[in-house]
């Protein structure tokens, strides 16, 4: 019997190694589809069973192909199981779409070849009616081990598939109905110019209408290169000379803020140039306590540390804590170093099934306070943040001190925060 897969375009992806004590999914895009399958698995044991398979490594070779992935996943008995699992294809009206609107946004296809996946993409395309990653009940399991939901099996294929995401977010658009060749040769084929015949009244230098003047790019003069970006930020202008400063002013600390402006103005640039002229993300602005701690992040002289740790109302110990949590995760991760919460009801149910399900064996005893989680006669603390992500913690000089970055999963953030990464 033929395989009725056997003409769509299909890529193999050779088995991963072992995957102890790390998550899954490092990308908010991997971490999205691990999110429709535990949001609806009917069963939290398939999930845990999934995660410790896929952690083994017993997880095959992968192939991928519209509509479908399949690998063979070894059971600890040494049994193997076709696993396969289903996520709808996009319609042609849907893939019209969606590359008409990535025609016209250059950073998205900038940034699909840099193997990322920005939000505004998927907010983009979501807006054009076309849905990319998939949403809650929208990863269908098939399994010859006779399982009517996801089991272990699938649930397996589908942690390890988010490492492949992770890698390379074109085997998402894959599973979707296109492949990567195949995508990028419609894009140029429409971003090509028209050829046809100059009007008429252009010859004449009669107006001409700016939609058209648009759309025949053979009219138009080309755009000029962007020049290259420095290697390094520019200097700042030098503050040394003979003139005494005026009272209040600190020479030191206007040399750090040049020289820090100068670093931001050169790292805009290069994103700028990067992304083909488009900057769609927009940082949210900073408070002036959040600021304080990017700006000391840069190590700079201590007395201008000490103002920084002043005027953000920090103790110098202090303030190297929140330059810690800032490096392992910027604003998000100073909100959960400095601040605690009630979780709401739904989040608390998520988190405690998350607790349940996230060990292998025994999970240690933990003792709950609000959106904390500390291990019982230890040192080490879990803390969830609003996005459903855990932030590692252990208690260094009796003071709470971040330890990490964050994880899908509490197993591997207690893993860091007990030292054990």
């Amino acid at each position: 019997m033929s395989d009725p897969y056997e003409d769509a375009p299909e890529r193999t992806f050779a088995a991963l190694p072992p995957a102890h004590g790390r998550g899954f999914a490092q990308t908010w895009w991997g971490q999205a589809w691990l999110k429709a399958l535990e949001d609806a698995a009917m069963d939290l044991q398939q999930l845990k069973t999934g995660r410790r398979l896929a952690r083994a490594g017993a997880v095959g070779a992968v192939s991928v192909r519209p509509g479908r992935i399949t690998a063979v996943v070894q059971d600890r008995d040494r049994t193997s199981h076709r696993a396969d699992v289903l996520l709808q294809e996009l319609s042609e009206d849907q893939w019209d779409r969606f590359l008409s609107m990535a025609v016209e946004r250059a950073g998205h296809i900038a940034a699909l070849l840099d193997r990322e996946m920005p939000p505004h993409l998927v907010e983009d395309a979501a807006a054009a009616g076309v849905e990319l990653l998939p949403g809650l009940g929208d990863l269908e399991a098939e399994c010859d081990c006779g399982a009517w939901d996801h089991c272990g099996h699938t649930a397996a294929l589908c942690y390890q598939v988010a490492r492949l995401l992770d890698q390379d977010p074109f085997v998402l658009l894959l599973m979707r109905g296109r492949g990567e060749r195949e995508l990028l040769d419609e894009l140029q084929v429409r971003s090509a110019p028209r050829t046809e015949a100059t009007p008429a009244r252009q010859q004449t230098h009669e107006g001409v209408d700016a939609a058209e003047a648009y759309a025949a790019g053979d009219i138009l003069p080309p755009v000029p290169a962007a020049p290259p970006v420095p290697v390094e930020p520019g200097l700042p202008p030098s503050l040394d000379t003979e003139t005494e400063p005026a009272p209040g002013v600190d020479p030191a600390a206007l040399e750090f803020l040049a020289t820090q402006a100068a670093r931001e103005a050169h790292r805009l640039l290069a994103e700028a140039v990067r992304a083909g002229h488009e900057q769609h993300s927009i940082e949210a602005e900073l408070t002036s306590a959040q600021d304080a701690v990017r700006l000391a992040s840069s190590a700079p002289a201590a007395s201008v540390t000490a103002r920084l740790a002043e005027g953000s109302g920090r103790d110098r110990e202090g303030l190297a804590l929140a330059v810690r949590a800032w490096e392992y995760g910027g604003v998000p991760a100073l909100d959960v170093l400095e601040t605690e919460w009630t979780v709401e009801a739904e989040n608390l149910a998520r988190a405690r099934a998350a607790l349940a399900s996230a060990w292998e064996e025994e999970r240690p005893p933990l003792r709950a306070s609000r959106n904390r989680w500390t291990v019982v006669g230890g040192a080490a603390q879990v803390r969830l943040g609003p996005d459903g992500r855990w932030w590692p913690y252990r208690k260094e000089r009796g003071r709470w001190t971040p330890a990490g970055p964050a994880s899908p999963d509490p197993a591997t953030a207690l893993a860091l925060a007990e030292g054990q990464e």
